[in-house]
């Protein structure tokens, strides 16, 4: 996610804010959010306020670009202006098929890559008791 930051190639070029909401549950939440953000490319500093659930990056980068990867660690997180939450919605393409999002397929899947090794150990192990 990294490389998804494209900066334009223009004299004028200005850092920005990037303010956003993020949920944050626990200290380590803080340090994770923290570290994430802090891997992008043109992002100078991350603020995070624990108290607030207000998480400040300062940088040049693209504001989309930074909460989608803010979003892989927290699902909930959405920009601090209610304006900027309408357009990122849209932004979103809508989910493809919605029996691949199920539980049950995603276990099947699981299931199915076992390998025999594995299998076998399942059963020896079940055995045992």
């Amino acid at each position: 996610m990294a490389d998804m930051q494209i900066v334009p190639a223009c004299k004028n070029v200005e850092a920005q804010y990037v303010e956003m909401m993020v949920p944050l549950y626990s200290y380590g939440c803080e340090k994770k959010v923290k570290k994430t953000l802090s891997h992008l490319k043109g992002i100078y500093s991350v603020n995070v306020d624990y108290y607030q659930q207000k998480v400040t990056v300062w940088g040049i980068c693209n504001k989309y670009d930074v909460l989608a990867n803010i979003k892989g660690k927290r699902k909930e997180a959405r920009f601090w202006n209610a304006e900027d939450n309408i357009t990122s919605e849209e932004l979103e393409p809508p989910s493809s098929n919605p029996l691949r999002d199920s539980k049950p397929y995603l276990a099947f899947t699981m299931v199915r890559s076992l390998s025999w090794k594995a299998w076998k150990k399942v059963f020896t192990r079940s055995n045992s008791f």
